[in-house]
């Protein structure tokens, strides 16, 4: 795969960030429209932490096109004999890249598919505090029916409180 490794060194070179890492890559053919017409481009689309870059190289120059994880509406996979076909729409805009057969395709689609879903929101610590009060309410209503010790009740009350 001399041309994808040609483009990823590219993308590396001329396109990436500070703090921007390449994840996965895959090298196809690119659908799209340039003046009006239809037209097709062979190159990578590359996932990294940060967005999709799809770069090809021209023979003076290249194109590029980004899609910000966030505004990745669908994402689509067909298998079809040729190859696979890659489809997502972004902005309104449906990307279609054909002719797929790479290695990392599987690794590509779960990586993207986890990046759409955004970051995992991790509770706050006052959702926390009031989650660990019920608890001990709960614990002392325990402790009342004399379904637990008093001991049990001490321990795991510190337990929640953090002390």
């Amino acid at each position: 795969m001399a041309k994808k490794t040609k483009n990823l060194s590219l993308v590396k070179e001329t396109v990436l960030n500070e703090n921007e890492e390449i994840q996965y890559s895959i090298f196809g053919t690119y659908e799209t429209k340039t003046l009006g017409q239809e037209t097709v481009k062979n190159g990578v689309l590359v996932a990294t932490n940060k967005r999709i870059i799809f770069y090809a190289k021209r023979f003076s120059g290249y194109d590029l096109e980004n899609f910000d994880y966030n505004k990745i509406s669908t994402f689509e996979l067909s298998k079809k004999f040729t190859g696979n076909t890659l489809s997502f729409y972004s902005s309104g805009n449906k990307v279609n890249m054909k002719w797929i057969n790479d290695a990392e395709l599987d690794d590509f689609i779960a990586y993207v598919n986890n990046k759409m879903q955004g970051p995992k929101e991790q509770p706050s610590q006052t959702e926390n505090k009031n989650d660990n009060l019920e608890q001990i309410k709960q614990l002392k209503e325990l402790l009342d029916m004399e379904a637990i010790t008093q001991e049990e009740f001490d321990l795991k009350k510190k337990q929640l409180l953090n002390l």
